[in-house]
C-alpha cells in the first residue's frame, strides 16, 4: 500500500522562496509507484494542501490532516524542505515529534542547536573543533567598533546568529562600516555574530544517514565571482561549485573526518551539509545546514549524484529513515 507523504516547504523566514523550489523538486521526484505526495505550503497566515490545479485545501492543525472529497488524509511521514523557520529550527520537528509522525529531519534539539550559529560553535568547541575567531552581540547592546576590531580583525563577517542562504551577512573591510553591517544583520535576528575573515579554499560536505550508516559524501569547491558566498553566489549562478572538490587527498581526508566528527557528536539523522574554510592547512568549521537545498542545481544532490545516488534514491532513503527511526 502506499504512504502518505506530505512534502512542507514555504516557511517564515527569507529563503521561503528557495524553500518552495526544493519542495516542488522533491514532489515531482518521489517514486509516484511507491508514495502518494502531497505539496504542502507552510506559511504564517496559512496551512494549506496545494493540488495539482494549484487549489488550496485548508490543513487541520490539530493532527496535521486535510479533508478532500470527504476523506481525512493522515500522512505516514512527512519530507521536511523547509529552510529557516519553522523547518529548520525545531518548532516544525517537535510539532511532528508531538503528533508522532516521522518526519526526515534531525529531531528537535539537534535543529534548534544548529541553527543557531553561536550555542553550536559552544557545544562543538570541547570536541577540538576548529572554529573562526568571534564576538557576540545582542540586540540593544552597545557597540564597541574598538574592541569588536581588537577580537576579530579587519575584515570581517557580521552574520545573523539564526538565518540562513547568506541573509544578513556582510563583509566588512573598515571598522567604521561595522554599524551599518551590524544593522542589517539585526534585520533578520535579535542576535548576531561578528567573526574573523579566513582567506582560504571553501568547501562544502554533505553527510547523512544512508541505508542505516553514516556516510559522506563526495566534497564540493565553493568559488565565489563575489566577495563571498553570498545569495547571488548560492542562487543566481555567481559561483561556481566543483565536485569532487580540487584539494589534495590529505586536505579530503581531514574535511571528511571533521564533517563526519560534527555529525555524530550532534547525534544527527536526517541529511546535513557542512561548511569548511581552510586556514593553515587545517578545515575550520562555519556552519551546519540541517535541510540543505534540494534542487538539481543545490551542492548536496549534485554530491550524491557524484556519489552515485541519484536524487529519487536520496528523497526515498530520507523517507525510509525516517520510518524506520519512527
Amino acid at each position: 500500500m502506499k504512504k502518505n507523504i506530505a512534502i512542507i516547504m514555504g516557511g517564515y523566514s527569507s529563503e521561503y522562496q528557495i524553500s518552495l523550489k526544493s519542495g516542488n523538486v522533491v514532489y515531482h521526484t518521489l517514486n509516484k509507484e511507491k508514495y502518494n505526495a502531497y505539496r504542502i505550503h507552510i506559511f504564517k497566515h496559512k496551512w494549506v494542501y496545494v493540488d495539482a490545479n494549484d487549489n488550496e485545501h485548508p490543513i487541520d492543525k490539530n493532527d496535521f490532516s486535510v479533508v478532500l472529497n470527504g476523506e481525512t488524509i493522515a500522512f505516514d511521514c512527512v519530507f521536511n524542505a523547509i529552510h529557516g523557520s519553522p523547518g529548520e529550527d525545531g518548532y516544525m520537528q517537535a510539532y511532528f515529534e508531538l503528533l508522532a509522525i516521522p518526519h526526515t529531519s534531525c529531531s528537535m534539539y539537534q535543529a534548534a542547536l544548529t541553527f543557531n550559529k553561536r550555542d553550536l560553535l559552544a557545544t562543538l568547541k570541547p570536541y577540538g573543533i576548529k572554529t573562526a575567531e568571534s564576538y557576540y552581540l545582542n540586540l540593544g547592546d552597545h557597540i564597541d567598533e574598538d574592541a569588536i576590531e581588537a577580537k576579530v580583525g579587519m575584515p570581517c563577517f557580521v552574520k545573523a546568529n539564526k538565518a540562513g542562504s547568506s541573509f544578513g551577512v556582510s563583509k566588512v573591510y573598515k571598522k567604521e562600516d561595522l554599524k551599518a553591517a551590524i544593522n542589517n544583520s539585526f534585520n533578520e535576528d535579535n542576535e548576531i555574530i561578528i567573526e574573523e575573515y579566513l582567506d582560504g579554499v571553501e568547501v562544502s560536505v554533505g553527510v547523512m544517514l544512508y541505508r542505516d550508516e553514516v556516510r559522506v559524501l563526495p566534497i564540493t569547491e565553493i568559488v565565489s565571482e563575489n566577495d563571498f558566498f553570498d545569495y547571488e553566489a548560492k542562487y543566481e549562478g555567481k559561483s561556481q561549485e566543483i565536485t569532487p572538490a580540487r584539494i589534495s587527498k590529505d586536505f579530503e581526508e581531514k574535511t571528511r573526518k571533521v564533517a563526519k566528527q560534527i555529525f555524530e557528536v550532534l547525534g544527527m539523522t536526517g541529511f546535513s551539509r557542512s561548511e569548511f574554510i581552510f586556514k593553515n592547512d587545517e578545515p575550520y568549521f562555519l556552519e551546519i545546514n540541517t535541510v540543505p537545498g534540494l534542487t538539481n542545481e543545490s551542492i548536496l544532490p549534485q554530491q550524491a549524484v557524484e556519489a552515485g545516488i541519484s536524487m529519487a534514491d536520496l528523497f526515498d532513503n530520507a523517507i525510509e529513515q525516517a520510518l524506520k527511526k519512527h
